[in-house]
């Protein structure tokens, strides 16, 4: 199954998953298979089993089938919610920091992703702006000037991150939450991986995740929780640009879902 967006295609089989990606210019499915090798070994369970690469030669891999339904477009109850942050804080205690140390950072790392944003903030393409949209830009981007080196300079905590926040990914089987799709996971930061997952816009615009009972199950530093507030800034940034940048005739998101987000990057500024 397959869509537009999508960077590859899967074939679901009765207990294998077949994953073929259209694309490896970013190595994702190198990254992908690293991801399934390491959990197996230091978190079996917690992600697909890896079967079979066809790698180099072939951009495939085939998995273990898991069970469950995805939490995107659900009410996340307590136990949903529990499950969630168990899952999060085995990703990122299960590989050993001497392995850690070794891996490559993930795809769209905060340094990237200022970068990425600055880039697009530079670009001359934003006319007609909804006021409570432009307001946001403007604010947004006084931000990242004065905060963008900062967040770029500091390596956080190292965990490893599985580089999507979408809760899609997120498979409950009414007792525990297994992953799915590493295809840009890597070294990252915990604070970053953290924001990552309550700013994906699948956490508000369709489900039901309240993100402050989510990070209240963490015990972040003081160091942590200022730069995981400043990530999550970043991230809210990201989105607005990203989602005034959606096609009109083909929308990902519900009408408003700009709008929305505005208002989120505001508050998550303090200007609202």
């Amino acid at each position: 199954m397959t869509d537009r967006w999508s960077t590859h295609d899967i074939e679901l089989l009765a207990d294998l998953v077949i994953k073929r990606f259209r694309s490896r210019e970013r190595g994702e499915p190198e990254a992908e298979w690293r991801a399934l090798t390491l959990l197996a070994e230091y978190a079996p369970g917690l992600a697909a089993h890896p079967v079979h690469a066809g790698l180099p030669a072939e951009p495939v891999i085939a998995m273990s089938r898991l069970p469950g339904v995805p939490l995107r477009g659900q009410i996340l109850d307590r136990r949903q919610l529990t499950a969630v942050v168990e899952a999060i804080t085995a990703l990122h205690t299960a590989v050993p920091a001497r392995v850690l140390e070794g891996l490559a950072l993930r795809h769209g790392h905060a340094a990237q992703v200022v970068d990425l944003v600055r880039g697009w903030c530079a670009e001359p393409s934003f006319h007609d702006l909804d006021p409570g949209v432009a307001e946001a830009l403007a604010a947004g981007q006084e931000w990242l000037e004065l905060t963008g080196d900062e967040i770029a300079g500091d390596p956080g905590t190292p965990v490893f991150g599985m580089g999507d926040g979408n809760l899609a990914n997120y498979l409950w089987d009414g007792s525990r939450i297994r992953l799915v799709d590493f295809e840009e996971s890597g070294r990252s930061d915990r604070a970053f991986e953290l924001a990552e997952v309550t700013e994906h816009v699948s956490a508000w615009v369709d489900t039901g995740l309240d993100a402050s009972a989510l990070l209240g199950h963490f015990a972040l530093t003081a160091t942590e929780a200022r730069r995981l507030r400043e990530c999550r800034r970043l991230l809210a940034l990201t989105w607005l640009i990203m989602l005034m940048h959606d096609d009109p005739d083909h929308p990902r998101n519900p009408p408003g879902t700009v709008e929305r987000q505005a208002v989120r990057l505001l508050t998550h500024l303090g200007r609202s």
